[in-house]
């Protein structure tokens, strides 16, 4: 995984955290490093090709940018920010006091060791400003010295403090230490993954020189406070603590000491509720649905729209869900069709088009109408689904605007060609149209977000599962509908 920013999007954005695998780290975090904005690159990825490695050095040295790893675990800033997995749990950043500055800054190759170090050095002095791990590969984007004389250059950082295993001449930049225990090895030494092996002459213990406010820091770290932030710039003004963020309770823990219950799911529905004597659609019991003898239109609005629409609205949508129920082997599927009365545009400004203005506008466009036209049906053999459906409607609703709109739209289409009729799903659209708008249930916003969710491709969909078809390629490689007879 990797997160390569563009500076279009993230104009501020200075650093890339690639997560990517060794196949393909050095490829993205290139990418990352030809980004405008990106001055950072911290890759996690162990194993990336060394010759791949010195291309990304090469290319960040000469872009004045900065490559940290590969083989990281990142780095800190404490109280500000963190970069990958650097310094572990919240825990332990809290007991590290990483969530506030201190005036310590730390570079290590190691990152299992950083964490440790970390707590240390917070036990033994005001705690870290900033620390980096720069990996365990051979060629690092950036080395031990790189930060070392970057913290030089931040005034909040009094001490530095280097870790390191043996291997490497890095030191030589930084200090001369003398003779440790591995003089006693007989031959090269592994200490760990970080790069840690005796070499040469030039990488043993035995060849360096004792740097005296570093080694002392390495020696009797955990034997008395560090007096040596005053060695910089003076007197070091103590940090003002302050309380730490509160970390929650895990909840496992919390379970067992019987503060909190487990919760029976970790989905919550705002919809239906079956916890508590019998289920509930939107807060209404399920005996009450049945007592009051509300039928399948009553349950969708309970459960779609989370509220009980008048009679005349929830009869309205057990007609169509009857009359889709079966809408024939050639239609490629449920589509909302509320652009026929709408126009693309809001419900009041739609209906100042004119008829005309309409269809000859989406013709300009490129766009056809839908819920218009039909393969079998004309003027001449009209649907009885839209009759009935506009029958039952002018009986019924208060108001039937965006119907008698697509009505017109259909005269204007028919003088087009004698196939450019309005068909069921037209009809069901603009209708559904005048439901919301005249029923006075819904406000114009949730009206809006009803329209953009698509709930009437619901209604198609609903409607046209109730047949059970299996649909599987005949000899001649025409798809046959077999229907499922049941008793």
């Amino acid at each position: 995984m990797e997160l390569i920013v563009s500076n279009h999007s993230y104009p501020t954005t200075d650093v890339s955290i690639n997560f990517a695998s060794f196949r393909s780290a050095a490829a993205s975090s290139m990418a990352a490093l030809k980004q405008p904005t990106i001055k950072v690159v911290a890759i996690i990825a162990e194993g990336v090709p060394e010759f791949d490695t010195k291309l990304l050095i090469a290319y960040a040295r000469a872009n004045n940018k900065v490559v940290i790893g590969p083989a990281t675990v990142g780095g800190i800033q404490a109280g500000a920010f963190k970069i990958g997995d650097t310094a572990g749990t919240i825990d332990n950043i809290i007991q590290c006091k990483l969530y506030r500055p201190g005036s310590v800054g730390f570079v290590s190759k190691s990152g299992g060791m950083s964490k440790e170090m970390y707590n240390t050095v917070a036990r033994v002095t005001d705690g870290i400003y900033e620390g980096i791990a720069i990996g365990g590969d051979v060629f690092p984007g950036s080395t031990l010295s790189d930060h070392i004389l970057r913290f030089n250059n931040i005034p909040h950082i009094k001490m530095m403090v280097v870790l390191r295993e043996l291997g490497g001449r890095d030191e030589y930049s930084l200090v001369k230490a003398f003779g440790t225990c591995a003089r006693l090895f007989k031959s090269k030494v592994q200490f760990g993954h970080a790069g840690a092996k005796s070499g040469g002459e030039m990488e043993s213990a035995q060849a360096r020189t004792k740097l005296s406010w570093m080694l002392e820091l390495l020696f009797s770290l955990h034997l008395k406070p560090l007096n040596l932030l005053s060695k910089r710039q003076g007197k070091v003004s103590p940090i003002k603590e302050v309380t730490p963020p509160q970390i929650p309770e895990d909840l496992s823990s919390a379970i067992k000491s019987g503060k909190v219950r487990a919760p029976p799911t970790h989905i919550i529905s705002t919809i239906s509720e079956d916890r508590g004597e019998e289920p509930c659609y939107a807060g209404v019991p399920m005996s009450s649905i049945i007592e009051q003898g509300l039928g399948v239109g009553d349950v969708i609005s309970l459960l779609w729209f989370k509220r009980s629409l008048p009679r005349y609205c929830t009869k309205f949508i057990e007609i169509c869900v009857m009359l889709c129920a079966d809408h024939g082997p050639c239609v490629s599927g449920a589509h909302n069709t509320i652009v026929t009365a709408r126009a693309g545009k809001d419900l009041v400004s739609s209906l100042n088009l004119t008829p005309y203005e309409f269809v000859e506008g989406m013709k300009k466009k490129g766009i056809r109408v839908p819920g218009i036209g039909h393969r079998i049906k004309s003027r001449d053999n009209r649907d009885k689904r839209v009759e009935l459906l506009q029958k039952f409607a002018r009986s019924n609703f208060p108001s039937v605007k965006y119907m008698e709109y697509a009505v017109t739209v259909d005269s204007y289409t028919l003088s087009k060609a004698n196939n450019i009729v309005l068909n069921v799903d037209g009809a069901i659209g603009s209708l559904f149209l005048d439901l919301l708008a005249g029923s006075g249930m819904f406000t114009k916003q949730e009206i809006d977000e009803i329209v953009q969710i698509g709930y009437l491709n619901g209604l198609f969909v609903l409607a046209r599962s109730i047949r059970i078809a299996a649909i599987v390629p005949s000899p001649m490689g025409r798809c046959v509908v077999h229907q499922v007879k049941t008793h």
